[in-house]
């Protein structure tokens, strides 16, 4: 009687463990085609946001060979943003939608034109083209460069604020550079401040060698 209850159970573990391995293999198998389509879908937006700025690098180039003389609209020219210290050289799109924020630096409709008189924002994720704004301290330079003409801009001042802060987007009687990202910048899940950096144009005489 004791021999058959001791079956009974080794019988008993023998199917526990093999309903445990085939868990363990279809979690395994799971998981992998998760980590798959999740690599598959970066990889994609990654594509995405490189074709996207080849081509308006392009285009940027070819307004640049332009002849200064051919009359063009501020607001029909392609802006490159460059900061060296964090490596940055990005092609700046109109607008700020989630979909445009895929390809570029977005400008934010309504503020000023960049490199042109007035609070000029630009807005990026901390993801992507923005990712290291956090290490640009007062002095750093940036270049805002239209056609032949090329904007420097030095770092006054960063701050972090909520969301819902309107005041950095106010217009400046001075020519401004704000640039805004979400802040953390390595938070995981929406991050719930917001870095700005604040920048002014620089004078010619004030302008570093490159």
């Amino acid at each position: 009687m004791e021999r058959g209850i001791g079956v009974r159970e080794s019988n008993d573990e023998g199917v526990a463990g093999s309903k445990d391995r085939a868990v363990r293999r279809r979690l395994a198998f799971v998981l992998t085609v998760g980590g798959v389509v999740l690599l598959l879908y970066v990889s994609g937006q990654y594509w995405q946001t490189y074709a996207a700025q080849t081509r308006l690098a392009q285009e940027w180039q070819r307004q640049s060979a332009r002849p200064a003389n051919i009359s063009t609209s501020d607001n029909d020219l392609l802006v490159r943003l460059t900061i060296a210290k964090i490596d940055l050289d990005a092609v700046v799109v109109e607008g700020t939608s989630h979909q445009l924020l895929k390809l570029g630096p977005g400008h934010l409709e309504g503020s000023a034109v960049p490199g042109k008189s007035g609070n000029s924002v630009i807005v990026a994720h901390r993801d992507t083209f923005f990712r290291h704004l956090d290490e640009l301290k007062e002095g750093d330079e940036i270049d805002l460069r239209r056609q032949s003409e090329v904007y420097r801009f030095e770092v006054v001042g960063r701050r972090i604020v909520a969301p819902t802060e309107v005041s950095v987007l106010q217009p400046s009687l001075s020519t401004q550079l704000t640039l805004i990202t979400c802040y953390p910048t390595h938070y995981v899940g929406p991050a719930p401040n917001r870095l700005v950096v604040v920048a002014r144009l620089m004078l010619p005489s004030e302008t570093s060698p490159r």
